[in-house]
């Protein structure tokens, strides 16, 4: 018996199909009363036991206000957390439909005008989840990531010691520097004014699902961070599209329609996220990857972008 029909049967699960095995093992399958659902394996040593569930708990608070994102479904005994015999942790969570609002490193699809209205109306729905976690009051065993200053640019940021990359060129490992120190003098000034608070932090295209309206799925790296640095996020991917700025343009446009926000500071939460895929990409992937180019090659880009006072 594989993992994955161990796990499945801790819901009745059935026509398990993979979906994806990056951080998780993502699996659809069908449960007992027929309907659809998405079963986890988490990565061990990744996220503990209690940072699942407080992710579970967040999803099933958001998902009970109306927004579009998976809620937890509970196993036939009742638990939502699981473990195997190989001591890893399961989970599921409620299937929604949609096709992915884009693929890293390919062109988004559609004509400039319904890429900017897709941006827009994006834009609203990180609104309107940053909104509903203002009214949670999250339970005192909640513990997450910490997408801070110090998670981002601090002496351990959650996801590596970015400008110590091991293919950065000097030249490259300079630039990373200034800006470590550029984004930390600019994020102490916004947290004056912007409070941390349960963010996605993980906006990419894969993770938003298109269908008669937008989804926002795999909560896996949220946390308690900077509500910006979701909008950072999403156009992380869009910085080679020729159309840059009007995305941008519509993303806050969509933010701003609910929500105040520092539009100048979007570039630079972009600039943060950036940083922080180079260090993931460090001890992740082998070094012959490509992908370590390319994040260094537009960490560098965007770095010098930004520091030369550009949005």
């Amino acid at each position: 018996m594989t993992e994955a029909e161990e796990a499945a049967r801790h819901w009745g699960g059935t026509d398990l199909r993979e979906l994806r095995n990056r951080e998780n093992a993502v699996y659809a399958m069908r449960l007992p009363d027929g309907r659809r659902a998405a079963l986890r394996l988490h990565r061990m040593g990744y996220q503990g036991a209690d940072a699942i569930r407080s992710e579970l708990w967040l999803c099933a608070a958001l998902a009970e206000r109306g927004l579009p994102v998976p809620a937890p479904i509970t196993t036939t005994s009742g638990e939502t957390l699981p473990q195997l015999s190989t001591r890893r942790h399961a989970s599921a969570i409620g299937w929604i439909a949609g096709e992915p609002f884009g693929e890293a490193g390919v062109p988004l699809p559609g004509p400039p005008a319904a890429q900017q209205a897709r941006h827009r109306a994006l834009g609203r729905l990180l609104a309107e989840i940053h909104t509903a976690t203002d009214s949670l009051t999250l339970p005192a065993s909640f513990t997450r990531p910490r997408w801070d200053i110090d998670g981002l640019v601090g002496e351990t940021p959650f996801w590596g010691r970015f400008w110590e990359h091991p293919q950065l060129s000097p030249d490259a490992a300079a630039t990373l520097r200034r800006a470590r120190a550029f984004l930390r003098d600019r994020l102490t000034d916004h947290a004056r004014t912007a409070p941390l608070a349960p963010i996605h932090a993980d906006v990419l295209r894969e993770n938003i699902l298109v269908s008669d309206h937008l989804s926002l799925i795999d909560f896996d790296d949220s946390g308690i961070g900077f509500r910006l640095y979701d909008l950072g996020t999403v156009l992380s991917q869009d910085l080679y599209e020729p159309q840059r700025p009007a995305l941008q343009e519509a993303l806050i446009d969509g933010y701003a329609s609910l929500r105040p926000l520092d539009p100048a500071m979007v570039p630079v939460f972009t600039l943060a996220r950036v940083l922080a895929s180079v260090g993931w990409a460090a001890p992740r992937l082998p070094p012959e990857d490509p992908v370590h180019r390319s994040h260094i090659a537009r960490a560098v880009m965007w770095a010098d972008h930004v520091l030369a006072g550009g949005r």
